[in-house]
């Protein structure tokens, strides 16, 4: 008892404000089943380093120690991308190409927040924080890591979160960035024929020119690609089995409750963690819109129309964007099937996401 009572003595009200932001992740992540292997490892997490003298953190803490291994040397998010490359069916985007240019036009936002950002924070923490417009965790992290920024845990925080919450963040500004009669667009869908050996080389050689383009890049797209060569050579389908299930989903786990060592209270209820969680939600919805104002744009030059709803799964959010917009295209007509193309325009996003993050890289640290 006596222990009980030195430790609610010792508790700060921003430590109970912190158990109910972990709270809220794991509810989102049980009631809701938004995204559960990242909100509830985060959510919980959020608790326990957030306890009174918690044995978890702290130089020889689990979580600082699993931080050190996994995400200090970026070897957890790299690890995810392997997984994330054998999850990952790029036959949409090869039987339609075309779909490339939504990926790209679908980073907007990152660039819009770059020059936002850039009014409150130095450049390079500024570019840090951009990045979480690309929508893709394990790049926010490296790009945050090689920047070293001290905004870190922020950062990471804030692009797990909108990952989890695109289902959200997206259906709004979707709405609002079209008319119904562009949402009842109908698209056909004629695949072409992918050829295994088109399948094959297509990671090897998006590795080779994103590494040319973004040399800075060459271990996230590497990494990817790999995930994705697993999954199409055809003679390693047990390996690509498992890193597509028990792989990532272990990595996750580790990846979101590590997460939580830099939501500590004291260094997390800050001003500029505020501000980065806010200028995280600008770069979302200005890359949502990017990609469908785009696709309207396009729409001007076009006999063919384009429903504009397929240019907001162009950002990395894969394959959750891509569901999004098809269910919404269902919502508007039941006959309207879009997931093959949302879902082409998706991986593209995965692809754009990685090399806008080399991009930025390059230009930072050259």
């Amino acid at each position: 008892m006596e222990i009980l009572y030195e430790n609610l003595l010792s508790l700060q009200w921003q430590q109970i404000v912190m158990w109910l932001i972990g709270g809220v992740l794991i509810y989102l992540a049980i009631k809701k089943n938004m995204e559960p292997t990242l909100l509830l490892p985060i959510g919980f997490g959020a608790i326990i380093v957030n306890l009174p003298f918690s044995g978890a953190i702290g130089e020889d803490g689990a979580l600082s120690v699993l931080y050190s291994a996994g995400i200090d040397n970026e070897l957890f998010p790299l690890i995810l991308f392997i997984g994330i490359g054998a999850m990952i069916d790029f036959g949409p985007l090869l039987s339609n190409p075309k779909l490339m240019i939504f990926g790209a036009a679908a980073q907007f936002g990152i660039f819009f927040t770059l020059c936002l950002a850039s009014v409150f924070f130095p450049l390079t923490d500024a570019a840090a924080i951009a990045v979480i417009g690309a929508a893709d965790g394990p790049t926010s992290i490296v790009v945050a890591q090689k920047l070293n920024t001290t905004y870190i845990g922020a950062i990471m925080v804030a692009a797990y979160s909108y990952m989890a919450l695109v289902p959200i963040i997206q259906p709004p500004i979707i709405k609002l960035c079209t008319t119904k009669k562009e949402r009842l667009i109908r698209m056909a869908y004629k695949p072409k024929a992918v050829s295994k050996t088109t399948r094959i080389l297509f990671p090897i050689v998006i590795t080779i020119v994103v590494g040319l383009v973004a040399p800075a890049s060459v271990s996230l797209i590497g990494f990817l690609m790999f995930g994705n060569l697993i999954r199409e050579c055809g003679v390693l389908d047990s390996l690509s089995d498992t890193a597509q299930k028990v792989l990532a989903n272990l990595v996750t786990i580790f990846l979101g409750i590590t997460i939580a060592v830099q939501m500590q209270y004291n260094e997390f209820l800050t001003k500029n963690t505020l501000l980065i969680l806010a200028l995280g939600l600008v770069a979302f919805i200005f890359d949502t819109a990017g990609g469908v104002l785009f696709a309207k744009f396009l729409n001007l030059f076009l006999k063919e129309k384009i429903n504009p709803m397929i240019g907001a799964a162009g950002i990395s959010a894969f394959p959750m964007s891509g569901r999004i917009v098809h269910k919404m295209g269902l919502a508007e007509d039941g006959e309207n099937f879009l997931l093959m193309h949302s879902i082409g325009v998706n991986v593209s996003g995965q692809i754009a996401s990685v090399l806008a993050g080399g991009l930025i890289l390059n230009f930072f640290i050259g």
